[in-house]
């Protein structure tokens, strides 16, 4: 099954996670766009579609949330995965719930929130100012949540597996 893993990365998290999938995925590796730098392939060409972002100051990118606006349609005819990379756990479910339209919601088969990471190093002095005043960190934090993810998998591969349906 040919899948294409399409997501939004700012510090490199859900490309990470994005790679991950992509080895993880049925029998071949899944091919991977980020939409802040490549061109999209048609997707015609894919059975599956994985969607992926980062949750910045509440909301996922806008690339991510225009290109579900745009490809709905076709989105919708496909065996579909969506998850977000997020760190503020009290907030995760409403911030899933506004990153994707509730029709790619209900159509997805796999639902992925995976946490994230705090990269001090990757940030540019004000957003490691704001994120030292936010959360009180003071240097990188890891909070994936690796359960999470394996179910994510085990679901998009057709496998027993727990995924949050809520999320």
């Amino acid at each position: 099954m040919a899948t294409l893993i399409i997501y939004t990365s700012r510090h490199g998290t859900t490309e990470k996670i994005a790679a991950l999938l992509s080895q993880e995925l049925n029998d071949q590796p899944a091919d991977m766009v980020d939409l802040r730098k490549a061109k999209l392939p048609d997707l015609e060409n894919y059975d599956q579609v994985i969607l992926g972002g980062s949750i910045h100051i509440g909301q996922i990118q806008r690339k991510l949330k225009h290109f579900c606006k745009k490809h709905e349609a076709e989105l919708l005819g496909k065996k579909l995965g969506l998850y977000i990379c997020y760190m503020l756990e009290d907030k995760a479910s409403e911030e899933f719930h506004n990153a994707y339209p509730e029709a790619l919601r209900n159509h997805a088969t796999a639902l992925g929130k995976f946490g994230g990471e705090f990269l001090f190093e990757k940030m540019n002095p004000l957003e490691r100012m704001v994120m030292r005043n936010a959360t009180k960190a003071t240097e990188s934090v890891y909070n994936i949540h690796e359960q999470a993810v394996d179910d994510f998998i085990r679901k998009m591969n057709g496998e027993s597996g727990f995924v949050d349906p809520k999320a």
